[in-house]
């Protein structure tokens, strides 16, 4: 199904940026920017349809089977629940809310791509990287801060 947010580029990435700088703001962190040489490496690793990491240079979260663009960047918001601030380790159940609100990062770039799945309805994949990258060890307690609004 074409949702507009997927398809439509402008829509993307101010749905993108609302998201993704909605988290930030409330645990502290400074709005990012949408960069254009991320969206396209993001575009490259959706190409295979595949959920796997690209190894790349950049901190990156994938979501697959979202209801939508919120629904994808909500997976990752919501994994705050789970995050321990005081202990400020990465954890894999947690490590796309720190990727999505880590400080220093200034810039995101996304892109969806809509993957047929043997024979089923299909769904939307969605890949974020992220520049300079979180998710760096020793720096969690710096880097993620605690919910201060929302």
């Amino acid at each position: 199904s074409a949702l507009p947010e997927f398809t439509d580029p402008e829509q993307f990435q101010s749905m993108v940026l609302n998201s993704t700088n909605t988290y930030r703001v409330q645990h502290g962190a400074q709005p990012v920017v949408f960069n254009s040489t991320l969206a396209a490496f993001a575009d490259d690793v959706t190409k295979a349809c595949k959920m796997e990491h690209s190894g790349g240079p950049f901190g990156e979260n994938l979501a697959i089977g979202c209801r939508d663009l919120d629904g994808c960047i909500e997976l990752w918001g919501n994994e705050r629940d789970l995050y321990d601030f005081d202990a400020g380790l990465f954890s894999k159940d947690t490590g796309h809310f720190s990727q999505l609100v880590w400080k220093s990062t200034t810039d995101v770039g996304c892109a969806a791509r809509f993957c047929a799945d043997n024979g089923s309805r299909g769904s939307w994949y969605l890949v974020c990287e992220y520049w300079p990258r979180g998710n760096v060890k020793g720096q969690f307690v710096e880097m993620v801060g605690k919910q201060v609004e929302g």
